[in-house]
């Protein structure tokens, strides 16, 4: 078989979703770091931009060692969160590949948990970042992993009022997002209760590597200046520690939430990004049933998109299972 060699085109396209657009979507107000707010530095966190006017959806954008650029998040509020008063559990929610932290903004994630008790976190995590510390970078630091497990995540909980434990805490995502869910549960295993990966590969080995190679490929050509996440060779032990398929006691007593699409088409390369996430899902699936890991599953029709329904559905299910706002 000859080895494929998808163009700078390809990647880019197939990186995970929609382009990067400019500005900060609906609603979302900047203001300068010096403006009055609730928020500060911290966990190596400098704020150097900030959004605080929305009822719900604040912005703050940070200087960090861990990251050569000025990464952002969107910090969406309950509804009464300013009143209440109350301590609120927290999801995690991340973008795929070519997206950012407005992402699911621009896709109505304020409609989604209208009414509902949580505070939803949005990160930046690269155009295509696959939530790692990488190998290899001629781009300058790029450590998603470092910045959001042990800078983000602090920083959330020393400025919001959310849930300083496990059963708080969520984290969910979609393609690359829904990856770095399942990633950040099995390796950070005591810091989340639920896990949602929407289209997002569980198994990197499969196929003779091929999402391994698929996350090399893409680093290399829109994030890394030809770096890789895993290196070439491969960082076995990153590999193994990443993969979802290799780690399956880690997702024991957790709530597992995953969804597919079962008839990707037209474009080939959203063809072959979900026939392979449906065929990784179904193996985490028999993987997880063999060991007597409950889970629920969702095939449903169409390609590599974003399902507002089945993120109703889960953030539905997140609330349910999370600790309830107090």
């Amino acid at each position: 078989m000859s080895e494929y060699r998808p163009s700078r085109r390809a990647i880019l396209k197939g990186a995970g979703g929609l382009s990067v657009a400019a500005g900060l979507g609906a609603g979302t107000i900047l203001a300068t770091s010096s403006s009055a707010s609730a928020a500060d530095d911290g966990h190596g966190l400098h704020i150097v931009q900030r959004g605080e006017t929305d009822p719900r959806m604040w912005f703050y954008r940070f200087q960090t060692a861990e990251l050569s650029y000025q990464p952002a998040v969107n910090v969406l509020l309950p509804d009464g969160y300013h009143t209440s008063g109350q301590t609120y559990p927290v999801l995690y929610l991340l973008h795929g590949g070519l997206q950012d932290f407005i992402t699911f903004d621009r896709h109505g994630v304020r409609e989604w948990t209208a009414g509902k008790p949580i505070v939803v976190v949005m990160p930046d995590g690269g155009k295509a970042g696959w939530y790692s510390n990488p190998v290899s970078t001629n781009a300058g630091p790029r450590n998603y992993e470092t910045f959001h497990l042990n800078q983000l995540l602090p920083w959330i909980e020393q400025n919001f009022r959310v849930y300083r434990e496990p059963a708080g805490r969520a984290v969910s995502g979609f393609s690359m997002g829904g990856f770095g869910a399942l990633k950040y549960a099995a390796k950070y295993s005591g810091h989340f209760a639920s896990v949602s990966s929407h289209s997002g590969p569980a198994s990197i080995r499969r196929d003779l590597g091929l999402v391994g190679h698929w996350a090399n490929a893409s680093s290399a050509a829109v994030e890394l200046n030809g770096g890789t996440v895993y290196g070439v060779p491969w960082d076995e032990a990153r590999v193994t520690a990443d993969n979802a398929m290799q780690n399956i006691e880690r997702y024991r007593g957790k709530r597992i939430f995953l969804v597919a699409g079962t008839s990707p088409g037209g474009d080939p390369m959203n063809y072959i990004q979900e026939t392979q996430v449906l065929a990784g899902h179904r193996e985490f699936r028999a993987a997880l049933h063999a060991a007597g890991i409950g889970h629920e599953f969702r095939e449903e029709a169409g390609g590599h998109v974003i399902r507002p329904d089945m993120f109703r559905e889960d953030i539905n299910g997140i609330v349910a299972h999370l600790r309830r706002a107090a």
